[in-house]
């Protein structure tokens, strides 16, 4: 077997096949933050956002994101997401944003997270671009993860 799981013997990619295991409840967190200007974090605070509320946007797109990531990822295996909360902060610097992704399945939700705020990360970024376009991404990163196999993980 490959030392690498996505991997065959032969060196070409492959989704992993995980029929055998059993499903046990697992968890991952991720973050992100969109950097903006003054001008947009005043407008973010005081709610003038000409496309609408921005924070909400975001958020729905980011649940809406983890339940289609396998959609996306050629090799993440479809999985239930049995919860995801999707967490923005306006800061002075931009915005925060913290996903967390539950499931009880064969493995782990931490693509489903880093895809939820990613894509959070985007909706903020289309939602204020006519604002400022030189707001970007930036810091997208997994925190933590819990259950399966390797366990317990969580960022130093």
């Amino acid at each position: 077997m490959s030392r690498f799981t996505h991997l065959d013997a032969a060196g070409h990619a492959r989704m992993v096949d995980v029929t055998d295991k059993q499903p046990t409840v697992r968890a991952a967190t991720a973050s992100g933050r969109v950097a903006c200007g003054p001008d947009v974090v005043a407008a973010l605070r005081s709610g003038d956002v000409p496309k609408g509320d921005v924070l909400a946007v975001a958020r729905i797109a980011g649940i809406a994101a983890a339940k289609r990531t396998a959609e996306l990822l050629p090799l993440a295996h479809v999985i239930g997401v049995h919860g995801a909360v999707v967490d923005l902060s306006v800061e002075d610097d931009g915005v925060h944003l913290t996903a967390t992704v539950r499931t009880a399945d064969r493995t782990g939700v931490e693509m489903e997270a880093l895809t939820a705020v990613s894509v959070a990360a985007l909706a903020v970024v289309d939602m204020v671009k006519g604002l400022d376009k030189s707001v970007s991404i930036a810091d997208v990163r997994l925190e933590a993860k819990t259950g399966g196999k390797s366990g317990d993980w969580v960022r130093a």
